[in-house]
């Protein structure tokens, strides 16, 4: 995958179809549709959390303005100040998450940085990890508290509550398949009226009493800490439930780029977030029993039940942010040498970060369903939420302050200063979510330490497969010379051998010469690269070298894809036909011999026996080379080589 540099692709991404007009417009709504889903549709139960997680909470004016107090701070200094301030600049080529962080900080270290590049790797896969755990738990209990409105209107709806959980989760993924960009086209509209909905109804409550507005004075949350220790510790276990979407705002940046999610923020979300907590706290003011429920039981009687219905079509929508931000993250994960090659499928004509991963999307979806059944209400999901969520957001901050200082080049006291503000307050959230581990935290945990445990063995197992294959493989100009002087029949045709370059052999070659005793008139190599752009025309895409001798049929080409060219191997012979050096391929007669590695498991050091067996399972249920490279299955051949792990 070629690179551009950072800040020339940073300037692409504001200054791109997101500067404004109808594009811009269309953009900013796509990220209300999918940036702003999970984060958005938090008032459905945080301040429901939080007063009903320690019943030590009195719902009186002192600890009712500390705990809008810490919500709204903790929103603006997480979520507006550290993200979208500050995260959003770190994008690696136009991506953001974890795993790009982490690949622009080992960037930004350089070679002398070499060991500590390694570490900030292994933080960023600990980082997507940790976000896989967060993707999984999100999207169930955002559907499941918007459902569980249903009992708010009547007692009797209970017994429906999972089942049509179930079946809007389902069509939630089914629907993936038509890609971010379509899905936001239709999610924005509907968050808007969301977010509209959020602000009126808690201004309206915000009208009648204004003296919550007292609850935006910090001054609340640092009394509510001091004079009440132990609950505002417990309190902030839940109070991070309202600044669970920050991490998938970032993760999805490459889907829309950074400027239309600053706008979308700044213009609507946050001020409608604001205006909803402020009204729930007042509605709790005024009557203390609706602490139970207080989003629900803040809407007038007569839009309840319209109100569960937008609810429940914008918790599909917050899981949606999630989702994708999962897509982005294992991309950046396969980029890193973290992940096998996975089947990636591009959704926009524009946008290099809107992507559909179908493995990524029915293992979420299995994962998911086995929560929402296990778990069964938000309530006791709620538990298992946050530790994940805080621990991705420290990783980020420790991530961002190294390329904070190794490429941006910030003073020390300024690195300090942003490390103590925020990594302080993440630690806070992080410690106080800990309680939450024997309550159902351990799942979040469980996954991510599963994921993080693939990440690392993948990425290992191919630290000792590489060198081992290409010693198999060997330097194509010696395999060359060799085949000169080897007195073997020439059988007429083609043969096409996929190869990532033109330095070692591919062993596909080696197999048929070695156990056919032949060689074909014609023998060409196709290395296939992506560049960072929508599509580069063909009289740019292709080069062709002799490798050395112009007469002895034997020629390499190199095919620069952009992202939502298909990576069609066949189209580019025909594309070579008329070009001297490809005289004589019959594009429609060649025969494909595509290289398969068969791994086979030993005593060698370098790795545990299970974790030998889980690298060679990743390997066995990785996308086929031949479908990606849309090669006919009649006309190809795999011929495999065995390499010891």
């Amino acid at each position: 995958m070629s690179e551009q540099p950072n800040d020339e692709r940073s300037a692409a991404v504001d200054s791109g179809p997101a500067a404004g007009g109808a594009a811009g417009l269309a953009l900013l709504l796509g990220a209300l549709g999918v940036v702003y889903g999970d984060i958005g549709t938090s008032p459905l139960y945080a301040l429901k959390t939080v007063f009903t997680l320690d019943r030590g909470l009195v719902p009186d004016a002192p600890d009712v303005f500390g705990v809008i107090s810490l919500v709204f701070w903790s929103i603006t200094l997480i979520v507006s100040i550290k993200y979208v301030s500050f995260i959003l600049r770190a994008d690696n080529d136009g991506e953001g998450g974890v795993m790009a962080l982490a690949a622009l900080a080992r960037r930004a270290l350089g070679e002398a940085g070499a060991r500590r590049g390694g570490t900030v790797l292994a933080l960023g896969a600990l980082g997507a990890a940790l976000f896989y755990g967060d993707s999984v738990i999100t999207p169930a209990i955002s559907v499941l508290s918007a459902v569980e409105g249903l009992e708010v209107t009547s007692p009797g709806w209970a017994v429906v509550v999972l089942p049509v959980s179930a079946v809007i989760l389902t069509l939630l993924f089914v629907i993936q398949r038509w890609g971010t960009g379509r899905v936001g086209a239709v999610f924005g509209p509907i968050m808007l009226v969301w977010f509209a909905c959020l602000g009126v109804v808690g201004a309206a409550e915000v009208f009648r009493h204004p003296s919550v507005l007292a609850g935006l004075s910090p001054t609340y949350a640092v009394l509510f800490v001091v004079d009440h220790p132990v609950i505002a510790f417990v309190a902030m276990g839940a109070v991070v439930l309202a600044i669970t979407g920050a991490e998938a705002l970032y993760a999805d940046m490459g889907h829309f780029g950074r400027a239309p999610i600053r706008r979308a923020w700044f213009a609507i979300v946050f001020p409608a977030l604001t205006l909803n907590y402020l009204g729930q706290g007042a509605l709790i003011l005024r009557a203390p029993e609706s602490r139970d429920n207080p989003f629900f039981l803040l809407v007038p009687e007569w839009a309840r039940l319209p109100m569960v219905v937008l609810a429940t079509v914008a918790t599909v929508i917050a899981s949606q942010a999630v989702i994708s931000g999962a897509f982005s993250v294992s991309r950046e994960a396969m980029r890193l040498g973290f992940l096998p090659h996975l089947r990636i499928r591009q959704t926009s004509l524009r946008e290099y970060g809107q992507i559909y991963a179908p493995g990524v999307n029915w293992s979420l979806f299995a994962a998911v369903m086995l929560v929402t059944f296990a778990f069964g209400s938000s309530t006791n999901l709620a538990a298992a939420y946050g530790v994940a969520v805080t621990g991705t957001f420290l990783i980020t901050t420790t991530l961002f302050l190294v390329v904070a200082r190794a490429l941006w080049h910030w003073s020390t006291r300024r690195v300090v200063l942003f490390g103590v503000v925020f990594g302080s307050l993440e630690l806070v959230f992080f410690t106080a979510n800990l309680a939450k581990v024997s309550h159902g935290g351990w799942l979040t945990l469980l996954i991510a330490i599963v994921v993080f445990t693939v990440l690392l063995t993948w990425r290992r197992g191919a630290e000792l497969v590489t060198p081992r294959r290409t010693e198999l493989e060997g330097p194509l100009a010696e395999f060359i010379d060799k085949l000169h002087a080897m007195n073997i029949p020439l059988v007429p045709g083609t043969a096409v051998f996929p190869h990532p370059n033109k330095e070692t052999t591919p062993l596909a070659l080696r197999a048929n010469v070695a156990h056919n005793h032949i060689r074909h008139e014609r023998i060409v190599i196709i290395s296939g690269q992506t560049a960072n752009v929508p599509h580069i025309p063909w009289d740019q895409r292709l080069t062709i070298d002799d490798l050395g001798d112009p007469n002895d049929g034997i020629i390499h080409i190199t095919a620069v894809f952009g992202f939502q060219d298909l990576t069609d191997f066949p189209e580019v012979l025909r594309r070579v036909a008329t070009d001297p050096l490809a005289a004589g391929v019959a594009h429609d007669e060649v025969s494909y011999f595509v290289s398969r590695i068969t791994l086979r498991c030993t005593r060698r050091p370098g790795m545990a026996t299970w974790r030998k067996r889980l690298f060679i399972g990743l390997a066995h249920n990785a996308a086929s080379q031949a479908e990606f490279l849309r090669l006919p299955e009649e006309r190809t051949i795999v011929l495999s080589a065995e390499v010891p792990v």
